[in-house]
């Protein structure tokens, strides 16, 4: 079963490291936020600074499931902030490369609050998409390891917005700050691409869009929570490229994360396929929805 704290462990000591990327985390390759987890855990073991503020990467090459080498170089570092560059290879062709910052703990400044969380039923009065896909079984296999409860199902057009509470099948102890921050990162990467499909269904689109980057600021964190809220938002889509941008909240409204990622349409190869095989579907019975994940390929596909 998959295990998010092994998963994504990584070994090492003074700025080399490695680590093994699990199946588990499948969709068409690893997950580009699975792979991106694995640079924000090195970032902490790394910095002697406790607290992630930022994190930016770039999604260079799909990466295989296997060992991978990360090389960590801190920028510039102070008493209470370090900058730290990630750079992931395997088998010396690059993977991703990564940017941030952590800072230390029980920093002090400015306070105040305005962020409104979105009006959604809470996840235990919702059902998961394993209860709402008859086809669940056949979705790749993140979805083994991840589980979500959508606030809206539908098989035609809507607005580009995706609120779903997700949570890791698994939960591990997330009481080490980076580990905690490393899945609201992988949520903010999740929802980037399902909030842009909306507006494109029903299935299947005509156009996958893997995520060339993703940046994402760190304001809080929630250890003991076990179902965040992903809220994502694709407004514009233009020209081949689609800007998203998502936060991450607790049940009690508080957020934990804020981000934005582009995505790079390239044409469904195999679209013609899918389509002939939803057509013959609906001869016998209603499709099933699925998530854009389960149609996209890899998050991290930019070639």
């Amino acid at each position: 079963m998959a295990d998010f704290s092994l998963d994504t462990a990584v070994t090492g000591e003074a700025g080399r490291y490695r680590a093994t990327l699990s199946p588990e985390w499948e969709v068409w390759g690893p997950l580009g936020g699975y792979v991106a987890a694995l640079a924000l855990r090195a970032m902490g073991a790394e910095s002697p600074l406790r607290r992630p503020a930022s994190f930016s990467c770039l999604f260079l090459s799909v990466a295989q499931f296997g060992r991978v080498e990360l090389e960590v170089t801190t920028l510039r570092q102070g008493k209470r902030a370090r900058a730290l560059q990630v750079r992931i290879t395997q088998q010396g062709s690059p993977i991703l490369s990564a940017l941030g910052w952590t800072i230390a703990e029980g920093s002090q400044g400015f306070e105040h609050n305005d962020a409104k969380m979105p009006s959604v039923p809470k996840p235990e009065e919702l059902r998961s998409f394993k209860d709402l896909a008859e086809t669940y079984d056949a979705w790749y296999p993140v979805w083994r390891a991840i589980d979500g409860r959508p606030a809206v199902w539908r098989d035609e057009p809507g607005p580009p917005v995706w609120h779903t509470w997700m949570r890791l099948c698994a939960t591990p102890n997330l009481e080490d700050p980076f580990l905690e921050a490393a899945r609201s990162l992988m949520w903010m990467d999740l929802m980037m691409w399902n909030a842009a499909t909306p507006p494109h269904q029903p299935w299947p689109v005509t156009h996958l869009a893997p995520n060339l980057d993703l940046a994402v600021l760190f304001h809080g964190a929630a250890p003991t929570e076990e179902w965040l809220l992903c809220d994502g938002h694709a407004p514009l889509a233009k020209d081949g490229l689609v800007g998203c941008n998502g936060r991450v909240w607790t049940r009690s409204g508080r957020l934990l994360a804020s981000g934005t990622s582009h995505l790079f349409c390239r044409p469904n190869p195999q679209y013609a396929e899918e389509l002939r095989l939803r057509r013959e579907r609906e001869g016998s019975a209603a499709p099933q929805t699925q998530p854009a994940l389960q149609r996209k390929g890899s998050d991290d596909l930019v070639a």
